[in-house]
């Protein structure tokens, strides 16, 4: 009988169609993601190149004024891309995996980014996670909403409850024969990428790899249920259908706008605007006033002083830069905490709709996600001042730029960690396969007395 069933199902040029369709298109998104790490690491190339030529070009330029200098240089610090990046790129196609700062005012630099055409950011990325999440459903579903109807609507069902005395088994049995392609498909496109994306064994990559299985066991379950209320075929396609039409885009976009209306980043442009009036109002006050804003931050740099009613020095110029952060720094607290805000409210939401949990699950594996963005602006804050606190007293002494090593100062690399939890990953979609399991036993545990 099995033999049979698995004979029956691959006779139809629909499903040779529908694996094939899969395969081609994990194997684009593949090509994707290479072409995306590619584009990463010769960025990285290139920036540690331009950063070391703009060094040199500045220095010749201002050999005896390293505070003019500096004002130029730009020192980089890159997001560590992480390989599995390449199957889910996630949010690192619209935020900066490489940020070129000066030691001025940081606020006007932190999420400056690369000019892409507008069009391309709304259609996005076809990486793997998106083939996952959209085109796998739509196979399952061609292939399981007639599992049972058609039996009926082929009059075939009445002789297989006079043979059988468990006719749901072959319904399981058929479930089984299309899960196993399917899986066979995700199996061969996952090995694929471990070679072909240089993708380490690892845990990120096993829980990768387990999110994409659960993810597709919600789905059959899903189909399973649906077809256990044994209605037709076109009844049975148009709910799996509008179930999925619910779950990948209509959730998603109704989610992404309670976020926005809940939590309003005002404070971007607040923090802007505040950053800009901080350093340039302080043209026209006093300049002691600003140099004393600056070294009660700073009192170690209590010894350098301003020249009494010069309108200019050094001293000067990056204490009114630094005050400009520090009076922008309440917006910019608050711009995190709301942009964090969102990141924690969409998960915990997304845990009760898999296509949103699978999404962000994957994302945070493949540290693509807002709160690898979130930690890497955290950590190009403190990057940032730390080249200021070492160049500071060789700006106030005005050192010459040649004594400096400059080839010293390579582009630094900021290394997240991946915080997988495993039973915040599996929890949810558990207690959903299992519920559809627990309903459609029970719609068919009825199914012999049809």
């Amino acid at each position: 009988m099995e033999r049979l069933l698995i004979k029956n199902f691959f006779r139809s040029k629909g499903v040779v169609i529908g694996l094939g369709i899969l395969l081609i298109a994990g194997l684009i998104s593949l090509k994707i993601g290479k072409e995306f790490q590619d584009k990463n690491q010769r960025i990285l190339e290139k920036t540690a190149q331009v950063q070391q030529d703009n060094i040199d070009r500045y220095v010749g330029y201002y050999k005896n004024a390293i505070g003019k200098a500096l004002y130029f240089i730009r020192f980089g610090i890159t997001n560590e891309t992480s390989n599995l990046s390449g199957l889910s790129i996630g949010q690192r196609d619209i935020n900066p995996s490489i940020a070129c700062v000066s030691i001025t005012s940081l606020e006007g630099q932190k999420y400056t980014s690369e000019l892409i055409n507008p069009m391309y950011k709304l259609l996005g990325n076809m990486d793997f996670s998106f083939v996952l999440i959209y085109f796998f459903p739509l196979i399952i579903i061609a292939f399981c909403f007639n599992l049972f109807s058609e039996e009926k609507e082929g009059g075939t069902w009445s002789l297989i409850l006079t043979q059988s005395q468990e006719p749901v088994k072959i319904l399981k049995t058929k479930v089984n024969i299309r899960l196993i392609s399917i899986f066979s498909i995700l199996i061969v496109l996952l090995g694929t990428a471990k070679f072909y994306l240089n993708i380490p064994i690892s845990a990120p990559f096993l829980a990768y790899t387990l999110i994409a299985i659960l993810y597709l066991c919600f789905w059959f379950s899903l189909c399973w249920l649906v077809i256990s209320f044994r209605k037709n075929s076109n009844a049975n396609a148009l709910i799996l259908l509008f179930s999925w039409i619910v779950l990948t885009i209509v959730v998603p976009a109704s989610i992404n706008a309670v976020v926005i209306r809940l939590y309003p980043i005002s404070e971007a442009y607040n923090t802007v605007l505040d950053n800009r009036e901080g350093v340039h109002n302080k043209w026209d006050k006093d300049r002691e006033t600003t140099i004393n804003q600056f070294k009660e931050l700073y009192p170690q740099f209590n010894r350098y002083k301003h020249p009494k009613n010069a309108p200019f020095s050094w001293l000067w110029f990056y204490a009114s830069q630094e005050i400009g952060d520090v009076e922008a720094q309440t917006s910019a607290i608050k711009l995190m905490e709301k942009l964090q805000q969102r990141d924690t409210f969409s998960h915990y939401v997304g845990m009760l709709f898999p296509t949103i949990h699978t999404q962000l699950s994957l994302n945070s594996i493949s540290l693509s996600d807002s709160k690898n963005f979130l930690n890497y602006i955290v950590e190009l804050e403190q990057f940032h001042k730390q080249k200021r606190l070492y160049f500071y007293p060789k700006i106030f002494t005005n050192s010459s730029a040649l004594e400096e090593d400059w080839h010293s100062f390579p582009v630094a690399t900021f290394q997240d960690k991946v915080d997988i939890n495993w039973l915040r990953i599996i929890i949810p979609f558990l207690l959903i396969i299992g519920l559809c399991l627990i309903f459609s036993e029970t719609n068919f545990s009825k199914i012999s007395n049809t």
